[in-house]
């Protein structure tokens, strides 16, 4: 007889009052026979033509082999930024609907950009773990709002919370390569070796996913496993060890216009573009290669060889976990998956940067000084990106970049690898299809219906369709009726092989916005402007665009720029909106976004008792040799060090410090030129003075450790750095948050005078 647990579990046996008069029962497993172990590899910033196999000249033999064997698709297509795109990967949802507007750093109050997914949108790491599969993700995450990510939580939207049973890698959007803010599961952790040991965290994120997957299929081997793995790269920093590096020299001395006619060659005859395709002019900003000074040249060209030495360097690690899933014989069972999450990066400028911080801070780079530091490109000494010339290099033949919704922003690589089951290996795919896509043609390939409710919680519809039906058959139709996307303010509807698509102007009204044409079925690369030939058309689109953004949670539109949204995001009730911290050390690490801001000045205070002996070592540290500030003992005198990219701010206080108690207290007064007058007292008695020249906004996407330095800011010492004494206490005061427009003219009248 059927019965009722009072834990609520249906039993299918015969329960009596003993077990000699009872049957039992196990529930059926979930698990499909058979089914098959599932890998995505997310490439980040990686635009459209960056692999060898999509057109480029640059060593990517491993991911070229997966195309060998596998197939690429032409028409893939995602959001334009990372979090979103990353959200519909993982969801099959439109990113709007799910909260994922922009980046996780964001909530404006809207639904469309809480920075979180809803329990309504279960992740695929969720349904495949009630079916049976053990569940990994290595790399970057982003899909947590990132005031949530200190290690005081909560941990709602961490991995492990998002159905993944482990995790290793860093929640941020960005990390640096050599020193980067770890996570295991849920708590952070530190690099198992330094920078100076050869350490890079693509290499570590690799060596881990392989040990989880080695566990399992040693003990388990029954389960099959999901692995979700997102790499750093090709996300600035571009850092990669010496030996890359040095095998780029001079590989793009003929500049970006050469490079582009010879990858666009190289497309054409692949077939990844239709071979009457046109390449599409240089974006606004971008100089033809022969009006660039010497200098200019130069750094563009070290700029790009970190780029290509950085690529090279993870597909080498994309080729070990592959080996290592074919050694332990899992290989042949394997649905791999490869994508790039959006278009080569505009992050880096017109010039190209060595920090990208500098982008963030409205700072361009004065390559005619950044050209002394050539040598640094691409090591720990940098935080660099390319500039706009070869961004739209590697979006060849497209325009515009990522953040954009034309093709430079959103259409990108994608390849897919299953032994056995895909017709004409090496071949292509040439139809559209969208990131919302991978989620649902995993469960198909698996054999696995979309829940209607997962944990008890109803779901919202799937927004994409399966492309399974493309495996067996080339020319597969996809049932999908349209797309829409927004980013930032631009736009763009896709339907029945016709997009219509704006550029937007930040401050500009909506409805002054052109809307642009494209046949894509016959204009691959959006150079053929047909808007004028048919209004008619451009207005059906135009209208399907605002319905399909009302059905997908998209409005409000919002254009406001990185400043203003980091404003907008700051609720009363994020760790960063108080006046005062208080912290006990030792601490974790605190993340960028616990951190108190700084840009506005601020007073910091550490109570230490302080041994006898040798005693230097770090008190307070945020941020790295690129950026950040420091607060430390050495040859038993306090220091404190403003680094502004490279550029120092250096006070030392006279005395050694004696044993026992002190209090170290800093003053950082934010003056009318941006700039700020920095002042260190030890126990209420001033002992340095000095003129910080420029207070930065974001001052480094590293965050604040207390009692060490793991990055290193300034040359004077080196990691971990420990401080051997006692911090009681550590106090920041910042003055009260101004309004947004009084911060932006400060901004602004800030750098006016630079």
């Amino acid at each position: 007889m059927n019965h009722k647990h009072p834990s609520g579990e249906e039993f299918g046996g015969v329960i009596g009052r003993t077990v000699y008069e009872s049957e039992p029962w196990w529930p059926p497993s979930k698990l499909k026979k058979g089914a098959p172990n599932v890998v995505i590899i997310v490439l980040d910033d990686t635009g459209f033509s960056h692999l060898g196999c999509y057109g480029s000249t640059f060593a990517t033999p491993n991911i070229d082999a997966l195309a060998t064997g596998g197939v690429r698709f032409t028409g893939f297509h995602t959001t334009a930024l990372c979090s979103p795109t990353r959200a519909c990967l993982l969801t099959g949802r439109n990113h709007h609907a799910v909260g994922m507007r922009g980046i996780s750093n964001f909530d404006t109050g809207y639904p469309n950009m809480r920075g979180a997914i809803p329990k309504s949108a279960a992740t695929l790491a969720e349904i495949l773990r009630d079916n049976g599969y053990a569940t990994f993700a290595t790399g970057k995450w982003h899909l947590a709002p990132m005031a949530e990510c200190s290690a005081a939580g909560p941990f709602t939207n961490w991995p492990l919370q998002k159905g993944f049973d482990r995790y290793y890698g860093f929640l941020q959007g960005e990390t640096d390569q050599y020193h980067p803010e770890l996570t295991c599961d849920n708590h952070f952790v530190d690099p198992p070796a330094s920078a100076k040991d050869g350490y890079h965290v693509s290499e570590d994120i690799v060596d881990r996913s392989a040990d989880m997957i080695r566990d399992l299929t040693s003990l388990v081997p029954e389960r099959p496993f999901f692995l979700y793995l997102a790499f750093g790269a090709m996300h600035s920093p571009h850092q990669a060890p010496q030996a890359y590096l040095e095998k780029y020299r001079g590989k793009f001395d003929a500049g970006w216009d050469v490079a582009r006619e010879i990858w666009f060659a190289r497309q054409k005859e692949m077939g990844i573009v239709p071979a009457g395709s046109q390449l599409a002019p240089r974006n606004p900003g971008v100089l033809p290669w022969d009006e660039l000074s010497a200098n200019q040249k130069a750094f563009a060209c070290r700029l790009q060889e970190a780029f290509a030495a950085m690529l090279e360097h993870t597909d080498h690690q994309i080729g070990r976990l592959v080996e290592f899933i074919k050694n332990i014989g899992q290989w042949e069972n394997t649905l791999l998956v490869l994508l790039s999450d959006n278009g080569a990066s505009q992050e880096g400028g017109q010039s190209g940067v060595l920090d990208e911080m500098k982008w963030f801070n409205g700072i361009p780079e004065d390559v005619d000084a950044a050209i002394d530091r050539l040598d640094d490109i691409g090591t720990a000494n940098s935080h660099s990106n390319i500039p706009w010339g070869w961004a739209q290099a590697g979006n060849t033949p497209l325009k515009w970049y990522k953040q954009n919704t034309h093709g430079g922003g959103v259409r990108d690589p994608l390849i897919m690898h299953y032994p056995g089951r895909l017709t004409r290996p090496g071949s292509l795919r040439t139809q559209f299809c969208h990131a919302v896509d991978i989620m649902p043609t995993v469960l198909d390939v698996i054999g696995i219906a979309p829940p209607e409710t997962v944990a008890g919680v109803s779901q919202m519809p799937i927004h994409g369709v399966s492309l399974k039906s493309t495996f067996g058959d080339i020319s597969a139709k996809i049932a999908r009726q349209s797309q829409i996307f927004e980013m930032l303010g631009h736009r763009g509807i896709w339907k029945d092989g016709w997009k219509a698509v704006t550029h937007h102007t930040s401050g500009q009204p909506f409805d002054e916005d052109r809307w642009e044409l494209y046949h894509l079925d016959e204009d691959f690369s959006e150079t053929n402007d047909l808007a004028n030939k048919e209004p008619k058309r451009v207005a059906e689109l135009v209208e399907l665009w605002w319905r399909e953004a009302e059905a997908n949670g998209v409005l409000p539109l919002d254009d406001r720029g990185p400043f203003d949204l980091f404003f907008a995001s700051q609720r009363p009730d994020m760790p960063t909106a108080r006046e005062r911290f208080v912290y006990h050390p030792p601490l974790s690490h605190i993340v960028v976004d616990a951190c108190p801001p700084v840009a506005r000045g601020w007073r910091m205070a550490a109570l230490i008792v302080h041994p006898q002996g040798e005693s230097d070592g770090a008190l307070i540290a945020r941020g790295s040799v690129n950026s950040g500030f420091v607060l430390y003992i050495k040859n038993g005198r306090p220091h404190f060090d403003y680094n502004c990219f490279h550029t120092h701010t250096l006070i030392v206080g006279a005395q050694k410090l004696t044993a026992g108690e002190h209090r170290i207290e800093v003053d950082v007064v934010r003056q009318d030129d941006g700039g700020a007058v920095v002042t260190m007292h030890i126990d209420k008695v001033e002992v340095a003075k000095g003129r910080i020249g420029r207070l930065l906004f974001i001052i480094s996407s590293i965050g604040m450790e207390f009692g060490r330095s793991p990055a290193p800011v300034n040359g004077d010492y080196t990691e971990p750095f420990v401080y051997p004494g006692r911090i009681a206490k550590v106090v920041f005061e910042v003055p009260p948050l101004m309004p947004v427009g009084e911060a932006r003219a400060r901004v602004l009248a800030a750098e006016a005078q630079q």
